[in-house]
């Protein structure tokens, strides 16, 4: 039976030889058209001619009658007669079909290029395929083979490159192709998610800071030994000595520091830091490792402000060196130690701004008796409410002064009764006057104070310090056989200098008069009458309060 079979575009057929119509086949492949079938041919294999019986017979086919070629899944027809004698000839094709159509393969058997279906090998008879000949869907396909028999139909479902159901089965090649294909593709994808991860982890770890723990480099342990000039090698000497007193009164309560004098006990502050305690109230010492202990007052005085407490119990004590505030000079380094608001020991640091400046503080009572005159050292290290009676030091860890008033924003200067903070403008009491009036009130418990023995008008507007017309109480302004009366000043005179520092007022007087100790020799300048003239005279003594 010679039908003509469908054609795939990318397979090419191998001619067979001897195969009728091998050399004019065609270069290339065509998909017939499924709806138009092509006709069966007559006479392609060789033997009777049309007319013949057999043809007769076996209309459609030279070889015989017409066979069911199977179906889909390479199965063999029901009846597979033998091919008539003498097929595998060269006989011309039947009318009406070109000789290089090329034959349908029973259904099931895939189209290829070559020798037309139907036609045996060259010189092969009605036996099966040659047995040297290697299996091939197209070569080795045999018609004429019996029914059933390998030859025929069994070695396609062996060995031929299709399933049964008509799926190609991929050759060892194409295995290898998908496969590396299949790598490619999964190479890929394992890029994007690793990217992906990658990604989100690189975020994570930027936010994070990693997946361990940060380790911030630092400087190693120093020593903890500090320059002796430094404010911390200042600082660390000093505090030792250093002590915050806390002051409970019948009416009010108050806070303060101080520091030691000697190995008895005593302790230096201002007479503002120990007054609410009055007659009956207490006070308490905290030294700087944070032992308290009771203290009693030994001597106060309004004058100087000053104040000397003693604790009893106590051992070990350090006492503070004292400077010589005499020898500080404008810019000298200073370091301000005390408790502002009950924040004991702490430490601050500045400059001398300023020598003798003569300052009053206190006043609170309104009858005078308890204004503190002082010609003060003038600071900018940072004191506070708390600060009072605390020490302000040299280079050399020395008490050259005695932290006692601010010149504030609202215009306080008293440390123990404001709250005003610090402005840059403190004052402390020059420590060679504290000296004498701490040793005085340890000695004695009371202080002495320098006098010139004149009445001063305090409500003189002009320049310079103006002797009263009469004393308090209707007395007269020059004591009789007092220091100013040896020296011949009277009432009315102005004393306008010093020792050659101007002098602008009362207060100001009395103030560099308290800087001197009772038994110092002064040099005055009198203004009378609108001449000026020079007087010396040597203080007396009056007791303070």
């Amino acid at each position: 039976m010679n039908e003509g079979r469908p054609t795939k575009a990318k397979w090419w057929s191998r001619p067979r030889p001897g195969a009728v119509g091998a050399d004019s086949a065609p270069a290339h492949l065509t998909e017939p058209d499924p709806a138009h079938p092509v006709a069966p041919s007559r006479g392609t294999g060789g033997g009777a001619e049309p007319d013949t019986p057999e043809a007769q017979a076996h209309p459609g086919d030279a070889h015989g009658p017409e066979r069911p070629m199977g179906v889909p899944g390479l199965v063999p027809g029901p009846a597979d007669a033998e091919p008539a004698p003498g097929a595998g000839g060269g006989a011309a094709p039947a009318a009406g079909v070109h000789a290089d159509a090329e034959a349908v393969p029973p259904p099931g058997i895939p189209a290829q290029g070559g020798a037309p279906f139907g036609a045996p090998p060259a010189g092969a008879g009605s036996a099966g395929p040659a047995e040297s000949a290697p299996l091939d869907p197209w070569r080795n396909y045999d018609p004429w083979a019996a029914p059933g028999s390998p030859q025929r139909y069994g070695h396609l479902q062996q060995n031929g490159p299709f399933q049964q159901n008509g799926v190609a089965v991929p050759t060892a090649a194409e295995r290898r192709r998908r496969a590396r294909k299949a790598l490619v593709l999964g190479a890929v994808a394992l890029a994007l998610v690793s990217g992906g991860v990658g990604g989100a982890v690189g975020a994570y770890l930027e936010r994070n800071g990693g997946l361990t723990d940060i380790e911030l480099p630092q400087a190693a342990k120093e020593a903890p030994g500090r320059a002796p000039d430094s404010v911390a090698g200042i600082a660390a000497h000093a505090l030792p000595s250093v002590v915050t007193l806390h002051v409970h009164g019948s009416e009010e309560d108050g806070t303060g520091t101080g520091f030691v004098l000697d190995g008895a006990g005593h302790i230096l502050t201002n007479n503002h830091v120990i007054e609410p305690a009055g007659g009956s109230g207490t006070i308490t010492v905290t030294f700087s490792g944070g032992q308290s202990a009771k203290a009693r007052v030994v001597g106060h005085d309004s004058g100087y402000d000053l104040a000397v407490v003693k604790v009893s119990g106590v051992h070990g004590l350090a006492p503070m060196p004292l400077g010589n505030s005499d020898s500080v000079q404008v810019g000298d380094p200073v370091v301000a130690i005390g408790a502002p608001f009950d924040l004991a020991n702490t430490v601050t640091s500045g400059i001398i701004s300023a020598k003798e400046r003569p300052i009053t503080a206190g006043g609170e009572k309104g009858d005078g008796t308890d204004v503190s005159y002082v010609d003060a050292l003038q600071t900018d290290a940072p004191i506070n409410p708390g600060n009072s009676g605390g020490p302000l030091l040299d280079s050399r860890a020395r008490v050259i002064g005695i932290n006692s008033a601010i010149r504030s924003a609202d215009s306080g200067s008293d440390l123990g009764t404001g709250q005003a903070g610090s402005i840059g403008l403190g004052f402390a009491i020059p420590v060679n006057q504290a000296k004498r009036v701490a040793e005085e009130l340890i000695n004695t418990g009371r202080a002495t104070h320098p006098v010139i023995g004149v009445t001063l008008d305090m409500n003189y507007a002009g320049d310079g310090a103006r002797v009263a017309a009469k004393a308090t109480g209707g007395g007269a302004p020059v004591t009789a056989d007092g220091p100013g009366a040896r020296a011949g000043i009277r009432a009315g005179d102005v004393i306008t200098e010093v020792d050659g520092t101007r002098v602008h007022s009362g207060e100001e007087l009395i103030v560099k008069t308290r800087a001197h100790r009772p038994g110092d020799r002064l040099r005055l300048t009198v203004r009378r009458g609108g001449t000026d003239r020079t007087v010396t005279l040597v203080l007396g003594s009056a007791d303070g309060d």
